[in-house]
């Protein structure tokens, strides 16, 4: 089966969404291989809705942006650009048509895992892709150490079900973790550097 973090060649069939975030309008492509292709997914959206925005500032990084929704609404309401990085060919080539189409300003590349990051960041901000499994999860969240900034903060949200709990408690082994906010099952939560 294709995974939304593979390159398998699964047939194209690219839609445009609506998606309200904030109340705020925004307008998707989607297709078939990414994440969340039927609309904004749930725990994304707590993420987003759960962002002190008045506190993010500096250079911002959306690890494994998908179609694109955490990065152009960080640049949208924040005004910076954001660079925005995926594994997924497809996912990069949709992020940056939506960032077109939504007037964001960002720089979108690939990457597997940090292996094209050369900067540092005040914020990496994602929705962790829990299912590439353990291993590769924690390659991704614990590495991010070393591409922030000091004082800088990794914000993630993961799913109680998921094992937020566990993985906060591991967390602690090198970042100050803290709870943004809980809302049914998804934790927001920093990881200050």
């Amino acid at each position: 089966m294709a995974h939304y973090f593979t390159n398998d060649n699964v047939k194209s069939d690219e839609k445009l969404i609506k998606v309200k975030i904030k109340n705020q309008d925004y307008s998707f492509y989607v297709d078939n291989g990414v994440f969340s292709k039927r609309g904004l997914d749930f725990g994304t959206r707590t993420l987003l809705e759960n962002l002190d925005l008045e506190n993010i500032k500096g250079k911002i990084l959306d690890f494994g942006c998908g179609y694109g929704p955490i990065g152009i609404f960080l640049s949208k309401n924040l005004n910076v650009t954001v660079d925005m990085i995926d594994i997924n060919k497809r996912s990069l080539n949709l992020a940056k048509k939506n960032s077109v189409l939504n007037n964001a300003k960002t720089n979108i590349f690939e990457s597997d895992i940090y292996q094209n990051i050369t900067d540092k960041y005040d914020f990496i901000i994602t929705n962790p892709p829990i299912r590439v499994g353990k291993k590769v999860l924690y390659e991704i969240l614990f590495g991010a150490y070393d591409y922030l900034n000091d004082n800088g903060q990794m914000i993630i949200v993961v799913n109680k079900d998921q094992g937020a709990k566990s993985l906060m408690k591991d967390l602690e082994d090198k970042y100050k973790v803290s709870v943004i906010n809980k809302s049914k099952g998804f934790y927001v939560i920093s990881m200050a550097k």
